[in-house]
C-alpha cells in the first residue's frame, strides 16, 4: 500500500496586491526551506511585474 502523503500544498501570496497567484508543494517532515520563508520573486499578472511572493498556508 502507498504511504500517507508527506507533502502539503501551500500558496504564494503577492505582497503588493495580496493575490494568491501560485500553488506549490512542500515536504512537511523536513520543514519549510528558508528560501520559501523569505519569499520568492514571481510574476504578478495583475501588476504586470515581478514582485515578492510570501508563503501562505490555507
Amino acid at each position: 500500500m502507498a504511504k500517507a502523503n508527506k507533502r502539503e500544498y501551500v500558496w504564494l501570496e503577492c505582497t503588493e496586491s495580496g493575490d494568491l497567484n501560485y500553488r506549490t508543494q512542500v515536504n512537511v517532515q523536513q520543514g519549510i526551506p528558508e528560501k520559501l520563508k523569505g519569499g520568492l520573486k514571481k510574476y504578478s499578472p495583475r501588476l504586470r511585474k515581478h514582485t515578492l511572493h510570501k508563503l501562505k498556508r490555507k
